[in-house]
């Protein structure tokens, strides 16, 4: 299903996530947000999943592009 939504478009989500996770973590240090261990784990599972989902989507983009590049010689 994640493959379905193509590369550009999980790399946009990846980078949304990973956002979220640094700016819930940035709001923490800085004492907006009270730190809780509920927060502390939103944060860093955001930041997580942001990155492996990223990084499905450029092996995605890269293999689709790969693809192409092989074909045009």
């Amino acid at each position: 299903m994640i493959f379905r939504l193509g590369p550009k478009r999980l790399i946009w989500i990846a980078f949304g996530l990973l956002m979220a996770g640094v700016i819930i973590a940035f709001l923490m240090v800085m004492q907006v947000l009270k730190s809780t261990l509920f927060l502390n784990f939103l944060s860093f599972f955001l930041s997580f999943i942001g990155f492996v989902i990223g990084m499905i989507g450029t092996s995605l983009y890269v293999a689709i592009h790969r693809k192409k590049d092989k074909d045009r010689y």
